[in-house]
């Protein structure tokens, strides 16, 4: 059954990025079009992380951040006055516009519409058995822990949700979490710390994380 489901979460995943893709095209020209106006350096920004089974692929964004500033940056530190992030930048993450050219790494299968969010490979260092439980399904544009107030909660807790969506995948689930994304990007992630999908309080008692 799972795997019934893993296949139509794929074949979904195809239909509705390429469709994205083509729809979005125009909208695409426009934000390139503005983040390199607006400043020096590429128009995207590429980086490798881990996906499926911890394989390393090419992840794809719209660059919001000034040439040569790419670190690593933790917690409320992406929302907040950050001097490296561009003028420009602020607007494209507030709206999560700066993950849309995901939508060519679902396209190629290396991620989903749901999953995961894809990490830096640096935090590969600090993963237990428990946490590589996340890199057994593929890594999505959003997930679970997206949903459910992300740099909110701690990033054990967004651990947790990543847990529990792996051991229990489902479409109605990816169902879910897509409109509840819509909000997201509306009200913004502060709205959902305490209005998860699921009762994940139960369910990673038993994880030990």
């Amino acid at each position: 059954m799972r795997n019934f489901q893993l296949l139509i979460k794929r074949i979904f995943d195809f239909c509705v990025s390429l469709i994205l893709a083509i729809i979005l095209s125009p909208f695409f020209l426009l934000v390139s079009l503005l983040i390199k106006i607006s400043s020096e350096g590429p128009v995207y920004f590429k980086q490798q992380r881990p996906g499926l089974h911890g394989e390393i692929f090419e992840v794809y964004k719209f660059r919001t951040m000034k040439p040569g500033s790419e670190k690593m940056i933790t917690g409320k530190e992406v929302l907040l006055n950050d001097n490296r992030i561009t003028t420009i930048g602020k607007y494209l993450r507030r709206f999560k516009v700066d993950e849309l050219p995901q939508i060519f790494n679902v396209l190629k299968g290396e991620m989903s519409l749901v999953g995961p969010r894809p990490e830096r490979l640096a935090s590969l260092d600090a993963y237990t058995d428990e946490i590589s439980k996340r890199l057994d399904i593929v890594p999505g544009m959003t997930g679970l822990a997206q949903v459910s107030g992300n740099i909110y909660i701690t990033l054990q807790d967004r651990y947790k949700y990543d847990i529990y969506y792996a051991e229990n995948f489902n479409i109605w689930l990816d169902v879910k979490i897509i409109f509840r994304t819509i909000g997201v990007i509306l009200f913004g992630e502060d709205k959902y710390i305490n209005n998860s999908l699921v009762n994940i309080k139960v369910a990673v008692k038993e994880n030990n994380i």
